[in-house]
């Protein structure tokens, strides 16, 4: 783990190495307990100083991060394994068949708390089943007589534990690191808000107003910085179109649609939520926006345009209208040739990128778009 982002279960890993150490001394207090009982003594402290060492060097590369990964704790199931199979070789089998195995089933549980820290609980239990299989194996009998041993129960049980402790650490950590952010983005928010305010929104405000006490010509810039200045503010106040919503979510068009209301602008929507996918949503409110904007810069001073809103069974079409003087023909040809894509990226393209349509009629009598998305799944 980096340094930067610090692994949520070290903790977890320090208790363990603690548990580690209490099952070496009791290793060692059973080696000598029994030492005068085993068929080769010498080997088996031979082999004891293997699990010494073997268990000084786990509890380094744990406590110190560069042994939390799956090469590391295969090592240590496979140092425990051979451990635990030496138990004929150094005692015998009459002793094997009345006692535990050498290295004893309190330090086998090491690789099985080592599993369930890095990969949780089900990694957890089945590394305790499977060292209890090989312990099976050992004595040559499977014995699941709770009266007599619980070794088994105890150590999936230890396997169980220790796993979703291991990963309610890390999602509560993930979840931490999560509000954290939303923190420092909601601040920055705020900041942006502030220097809006103090700033753009204000020299807005006094173009609106100055252009409504001047008249004519201005009259058209003083609408378009009114409605600008009130797009700004309901940002400021709600961060509507602030930070991407996460991989999957749905978001209302209603509430993407609803701060373009205003004097010159009429929505009708459902009164109920109209959900779409986050990047459905936002890209079909932008070209309905897109859309609004070319009637304020076209339709001319009076025009208002009329929004209506569409929750179909299995589409959304949303229909811009507005009662201008319409688009001359031609014009939309000549501003091709010339290469202002304006519609053309901005709706058009727009659309077909949702797999959606959108069509434009224009007379003498105003502008309409219809502009439909599909509603993928929905049945």
């Amino acid at each position: 783990m980096s340094q930067q982002h610090p692994d949520p279960a070290t903790p977890l890993w320090r208790a363990a190495q603690v548990f580690r150490l209490l099952s070496v001394l009791y290793a060692l207090g059973f080696q000598i307990a029994v030492n005068g009982d085993l068929a080769r003594p010498g080997p088996a402290w031979a082999l004891f100083a293997v699990l010494v060492g073997w268990s000084l060097a786990a509890a380094v590369a744990y406590l110190r991060g560069f042994g939390r990964r799956t090469g590391w704790v295969l090592a240590e199931f496979a140092v425990s394994i051979a451990l635990l199979f030496s138990t004929r070789w150094v005692a015998g089998p009459a002793w094997v068949a009345d006692n535990q195995s050498w290295p004893t089933t309190l330090w086998l549980a090491n690789a099985v708390v080592s599993a369930a820290i890095l990969r949780g609980p089900y990694a957890g239990m089945g590394a305790g089943l499977a060292m209890m299989g090989c312990y099976a194996l050992e004595k040559g009998v499977l014995e699941i007589n709770l009266g007599r041993s619980a070794g088994l129960v105890i150590v999936l049980a230890v396997g169980l534990a220790v796993g979703l402790a291991a990963r309610t650490a890390r999602r509560v950590q993930a979840e931490l690191d999560r509000a954290a952010k939303l923190t420092a983005v909601a601040a920055e928010r705020e900041r942006l808000a502030r220097q809006m305010h103090d700033g753009v929104i204000q020299v807005l405000a006094l173009v609106a107003r100055r252009g409504r006490e001047i008249g004519g010509p201005t009259a058209e810039l003083a609408e378009l910085a009114a409605g600008q200045e009130r797009a700004l503010r309901r940002f400021a106040g709600t961060g509507q179109f602030g930070d991407p919503a996460p991989a999957g979510a749905e978001l209302d068009l209603r509430a993407l649609l609803d701060p373009s209301a205003g004097d010159r602008v009429l929505l009708s929507m459902p009164a109920t939520a109209v959900p779409l996918p986050a990047e459905v949503a936002t890209e079909l409110a932008a070209a309905v926006r897109n859309a609004l904007d070319n009637v304020v810069r076209h339709a001319g001073p009076d025009a208002t345009a009329y929004v209506l809103v569409e929750d179909l069974e299995d589409e959304v079409t949303v229909s811009i209208r507005d009662d201008g003087v319409g688009i001359a023909p031609g014009r939309l040809q000549t501003a091709r040739a010339e290469g202002r894509l304006g519609v053309e990226k901005s709706i058009v393209g727009r659309l077909a990128a949702l797999s959606g349509s959108a069509r434009l009629h224009s007379d003498d009598d105003g502008t309409e778009w219809e502009l439909t998305v599909p509603r993928v799944g929905r049945r």
